[in-house]
């Protein structure tokens, strides 16, 4: 906090994509409230509204604009901490975003707010209008909202008088007055209930509540409502108002008449929206020879380097070994972040986790509702130990973080596509645990290409778990040869003989079977054979996707859905075809070929929903559900104790897509889905379907060689110049007009040689040219890894980006920054 003497300034974090940061005077009453990391009222432009994060403190006005002065102090204390805050800038620095995206990112929705918020009436509004302690502000913003029934943010100022709008709106919130209207969207249990109590003397005095049974008596319903408040409240210490009216039969005009005759007194309870484990909890496992040996291994190399790779088989108990760490983490009173790609991952992993530590464990991820994410953002701050998150629990505010887990840190859904900041998890979770000391632990069956190299340079410790937990052994994996298949007319729709018996023979065991297939939608392409036209997205260079399930067409990049067409446009044939298959198709043809058998599918069309998942898997896991298809959310993490058979349908689309990680994904799916069978008993198998049985990537699985992949895949990325040997950035253009974003491209890229020499590769057409209704052109930069002027690169590409955007004729242009595209 600066002293107070005056001219204050502060500079201040915007949630929006601005260059650099804005100054603001602060009147001398804020003066002692405000430090660094606290959220501001500002105004930006002639009339926008914004809560802004205070960056830091100066004594000079800036040149070039009039300070405008801070609106009011929304927090009591920091709502981000400096070690945040520093977090953030190295993150608009290294992935060539603003520090207001990297904010827009990091912070709950309900934790900003702009001009262009909408302000509703609170459902219970007519129980808590007349209020004694609403001031005259407060009144004429509810009075406002009675009769218009929205308003947006930007409206206030003028209703009650006064630009400083929070404090009045905050207050009203807090008394259930009004509300965001996004929180109408959420169905979520609200952060405080309404309870009820028995007014004096009733309440001290019980033997007296003949004499409130004989003031009610008059009244069936008020009657009915004292007996099952009565009944509810020998068993529970808060009862709940909506218990009441459900059990009664009652409603607020009989509960309103109760108060009226001091029966019954209405109070507010605060409850968690998180909910909480009501089971004990229990000791963990013992841990085996293999995994204390790798235990005191991780522990040795975290005396000398901050990261290490546990690279262990799948099925080998890294989770128990992670545990135990994390037990000794929050009893030195630190702070633990747990990690993973995909939310379909955690269900399995929460419930283990909460086992052992119950309610210290805290779920943070994207499909939380925003009160939550609020709720698990302030138990952070105040210290919470243990959180287990996606991507996005990176940018919680830790105090004491002690130590990271990167599980299946392999997993390319750690990178952030859209929007910016475009954020690889794995690498910001490691700049994150150094800014505090902490150490960091990466975690896969799979490594990834960079960290293997790493950790076998001596950048990384490294520690290997080469057994299955129990000393069971690993899969039998096996190759159906699809080309055979189809000359022998051994091909039952998608499925060869090897497969579906093999499938058979499972299920008969008392087994179940896991279908991998990379592509959803029943069949990712509408043909006509005579002219070979094909069904296109209108806004998108793709091809449509047909999903029997809406009988309708798809674009799985913009969602964009028509209706099949009777005939072909172009030629007039009516006689058009599906072709390939997606996992709809696979739960099709399941529904014949195993008829009696219980099928589920496993993708993004069928876990929208925030708990979808968690029901999926648990009806396989109490063997409900006997066959399980999906994409490659099946591939992760999962622990199925009863998988005898997993079975790959197609393996060759996956080294085919024109990327030059294509191979090395490959590979991490094909035996990240071959663990999820046996792994608590043996005799497992793992079928693969392939065209090509001869591809070097199936001789590895089938050897299990690791080590010969990395070794081969490294001499490859070596020899043409891609990591981990060099560093990328990619760079897209996009416009409308296909020729603006051409001559955009063309002249960005020659600025860019002009620079960067034959570090610059392209200007080229990316793989889908349309996207969204913008066309499209990319350019790849590569440079030496380690290399001080990667720094001053992208300073200069920034520049380059204003410039181009100030030429004359591409103002409209969008340019896409993405550093470490992979």
């Amino acid at each position: 906090m600066p002293s107070n003497t005056s001219p204050i300034y502060i500079q201040v974090i915007l949630p929006l994509a601005l260059k650099q940061l804005y100054t603001y005077s602060v009147p001398e009453e804020f003066l002692p409230l405000l430090r660094k990391g606290m959220r501001v009222e500002v105004q930006f432009g002639k009339s926008k509204l914004y809560t802004a994060i205070v960056k830091d403190f100066c004594r000079k006005a800036p040149e070039g604009y009039q300070t405008k002065e801070i609106l009011s102090v929304v927090d009591e204390s920091p709502l981000v901490s400096e070690l945040q805050l520093a977090f953030w800038d190295w993150m608009s620095d290294y992935y060539c975003t603003t520090t207001g995206e990297v904010m827009q990112a990091a912070l709950p929705a309900h934790l900003k707010l702009s001009s262009e918020t909408i302000l509703v009436l609170h459902p219970e509004f007519e129980e808590h209008f007349i209020d004694p302690s609403l001031d005259e502000k407060a009144y004429l913003l509810a009075e406002a909202l009675s009769i218009q029934q929205e308003l947006k943010l930007n409206d206030v100022p003028g209703i009650i008088g006064q630009k400083r709008v929070y404090p009045v709106i905050k207050s009203l919130i807090a008394k259930k007055i009004l509300m965001l209207k996004e929180d109408l969207k959420e169905k979520f249990q609200p952060k405080s209930i309404d309870c009820l109590r028995l007014r004096e003397p009733y309440h001290s005095q019980p033997d007296r509540l003949d004499e409130a049974f004989e003031a009610v008596a008059r009244s069936q319903r008020q009657v009915s409502f004292l007996m099952a408040y009565i009944q509810l409240s020998r068993g529970e210490a808060e009862v709940r108002k909506q218990d009441v009216y459900k059990m009664s039969g009652g409603d607020a005009g009989v509960l309103k008449a109760m108060v009226k005759k001091e029966i019954l007194e209405v109070y507010s309870k605060e409850v968690s929206r998180l909910g909480s484990w009501e089971e004990e909890t229990m000791e963990a496992a013992t841990l085996s020879a293999q995994q204390r040996r790798a235990l005191d291994e991780i522990k040795g190399h975290f005396s000398d380097k901050q990261c290490v790779l546990l690279e262990g088989v799948t099925g080998s108990g890294k989770t128990r070994v992670y545990m135990e760490l994390i037990q000794e983490y929050l009893e030195q009173g630190k702070q633990v972040l747990y990690l993973l790609p995909e939310i379909a991952l955690t269900t399995q992993i929460v419930e283990r986790l909460r086992r052992v530590f119950g309610d210290q464990v805290l779920i943070y991820h994207s499909r939380m509702n925003d009160q939550e994410r609020v709720e698990v953002w302030n138990k952070v701050l105040a210290g919470h130990g243990l959180v287990l998150g996606a991507r996005s629990a990176l940018f919680l505010p830790f105090v004491r973080l002690g130590l990271v887990i990167v599980d299946e840190e392999h997993d390319h859904s750690f990178k952030q596509a859209d929007p910016s900041p475009r954020y690889q998890g794995r690498d910001s979770a490691i700049y994150l645990a150094s800014l505090f000391g902490a150490k960091v632990l990466l975690g896969s069956a799979t490594p990834s290409m960079e960290s293997w190299y790493n950790a076998n340079r001596g950048k990384y410790g490294k520690v290997e778990m080469p057994e299955r937990f129990g000393g069971i052994l690993m899969p039998k994996i096996l190759l159906a040869d699809l080309k055979e298949a189809r000359k022998r007319k051994q091909l039952h729709g998608h499925f060869s003989d090897e497969l579906i018996n093999a499938m058979k023979e499972t299920l008969d065991g008392g087994e179940q079977v896991i279908l991998f297939q990379n592509r959803r939608g029943y069949a990712p392409s509408y043909h006509c054979d005579v002219c070979d036209w094909h069904a296109v997205c209108i806004r998108c260079d793709v091809s449509m996707t047909y999903h029997k399930g809406i009988n309708m067409l798809k674009c799985h990049y913009c969602g964009y859905q028509t209706k099949l067409p009777e005939a072909c446009p172009a030629c007039g044939n009516r006689q058009l075809k599906l072709r390939g298959f997606g996992t709809e198709k696979i739960e099709d043809d399941l529904k014949v070929l195993f008829p009696d058998r219980e099928s589920a599918r496993m993708d993004l069309e069928t876990v929208r929903g925030k708990h979808a998942h968690g029901r999926i898997i648990q009806s396989f896991e109490e063997g409900s559900v006997q066959i399980l298809v999906g994409t490659q959310m099946v591939t992760k993490g999962l622990d199925f104790d009863r998988v005898g058979l997993v079975g790959v349908l197609y393996a060759d689309q996956l080294w085919q897509f024109p990327d030059f990680r294509s191979t090395e994904r490959a590979m991490q799916l094909l035996l990240q889905v071959s663990g999820r069978a046996g792994r608590k008993k043996e005799g497992a198998r793992v079928i693969i379907q392939t065209s090509n049985t001869a591809h070097p990537i199936l001789g590895d699985i089938l050897k299990l060689d690791l080590p010969r992949f990395y070794r081969r895949e490294l001499e490859e990325r070596k020899s043409f110049a891609y990591p981990p040997f060099t560093r990328l950035i990619h760079i897209l253009i996009r416009h409308r007009q296909s020729d603006t974003a051409y001559t955009a491209m063309l002249t960005f890229s020659k600025w860019l040689r002009h620079d960067f020499g034959e570090r610059v590769t392209g200007p080229s057409v990316p793989y889908a040219a349309l996207l969204r209704g913008y066309y499209q052109q990319q350019v790849l930069l590569k440079f030496e890894p380690g290399n001080i002027f990667i720094s001053k690169a992208k300073k200069r590409i920034m520049d380059l980006i204003q410039e181009l955007q100030l030429t004359p004729g591409f103002s409209g242009v969008r340019v896409v920054v993405d550093v470490d595209p992979y």
